[in-house]
């Protein structure tokens, strides 16, 4: 069985495929939850409309740097984050299924701190090796803080500003994967109920909106 990978939005980034895996497709895979989905949207320009509200001032976009570790404070989280394409089909990779499995930044999407929405999956549970990455991400609430360390040595600092649930079938690839045109950051894994045919049946995504960054070196 294949994990499931959330939908790309439509129109989006023409065969990519990230966080949102093909559609109607559930993630599988030993209660494993990765995150993509099918063909995003070619490029286009970023509506306002498709973001949640903003939770206070924004920062201004940071340049380029591939994203290296992410950090969530009040769920003891910090783990390294590796660099995810597309499958030979055309949906996003998912993180490896292993022991302490890595966070996995889209490719296709902005580096975390770029202008735009950056998509970063985890699993929420890992087969036999238990809980994933993500597996807390449901109890995050607005304001809470996740950085994101890039190659460069700096690190984004993004604030929480909205968690939803959504069902896989209904999985809003646009408003995921599209965003205001200013630095957000998506976080993207399984949740909800669970069934022993399909896995989870939910995708949990969590909205962040870059409010600073330091330069750690």
């Amino acid at each position: 069985m294949r994990a499931w990978r959330p939908p790309l939005p439509r129109n989006t980034w023409g065969g990519v495929c990230l966080a949102l895996f093909l559609l109607g497709i559930g993630l599988i895979l030993l209660g494993t939850c990765a995150t993509p989905s099918p063909s995003p949207p070619p490029p286009g320009p970023a509506s306002a409309a498709s973001a949640p509200s903003s939770p206070g001032p924004a920062a201004a976009p940071m340049g380029r740097s591939e994203p290296v570790r992410l950090v969530i404070p009040s769920l003891g989280v910090s783990a390294p984050v590796v660099s995810l394409g597309l499958e030979a089909d055309g949906t996003v990779e998912v993180p490896p299924i292993e022991r302490d499995a890595p966070a996995g930044w889209y490719s296709g999407s902005p580096t975390p701190g770029e202008a735009g929405a950056s998509v970063v999956l985890g699993h929420s549970t890992v087969g036999r090796f238990g809980k994933g990455v993500l597996f807390d991400a449901g109890r995050l609430e607005p304001g809470a803080h996740v950085d994101v360390t890039r190659a460069d040595g700096s690190t984004a600092e993004f604030t929480v500003r909205e968690v939803r649930e959504y069902a896989k079938a209904d999985f809003p690839a646009d408003k995921v994967y599209r965003g205001s045109g200013v630095p957000e950051l998506r976080l993207v894994t399984c949740g909800g109920p669970r069934d022993a045919d399909h896995g989870y049946r939910d995708n949990i995504v969590v909205y962040a909106a870059l409010t600073g960054h330091r330069a750690d070196r």
